[in-house]
């Protein structure tokens, strides 16, 4: 048991400075189970009484016993649905915006992707000969 005094609260869990001076993080899971004793101690600058634990790389400490970080996200975290990649509303937009934007491309020109692959392909014979030995 040591005591601390908790200095930072985000996202992934917080921080807290031990008695001694050294950090130790705390797990989400943790600060999720106790947020009223964490934000008192961090608004009042209170010292807390953890349970260290430096098994691991870092120093991690927790209010009580240590709570399994597998067995509590299974329980409290719904499965998230993935990011969509195709969106069909949006690349009609998209699409109906090209055919748009087509008409305002100069009829005695090549097309702007045109060129802009000339430009390209111009720009990198440039490299590509300055890279030749000599």
């Amino acid at each position: 048991m040591i005591r601390g005094t908790v200095i930072n609260i985000h996202f992934h869990g917080a921080l807290v400075r031990l008695e001694d001076g050294s950090l130790a993080a705390v797990e989400a899971v943790e600060v999720a189970a106790h947020r009223p004793q964490y934000a008192r101690s961090l608004e009042r600058r209170e010292p807390l009484v953890f349970v260290l634990d430096r098994r691991q790389r870092h120093a991690v400490v927790s209010l009580g016993g240590r709570v399994p970080l597998a067995s509590t996200q299974e329980t409290s975290a719904p499965e998230r649905e993935g990011p969509r990649l195709v969106d069909p509303v949006f690349e009609e937009r998209i699409g109906a915006y090209l055919k748009e934007t087509e008409a305002w491309a100069p009829t005695d020109r090549p097309s702007p992707a045109e060129r802009h692959f000339i430009r390209k392909k111009r720009r990198s014979a440039f490299f590509e000969a300055r890279n030749e030995p000599t």
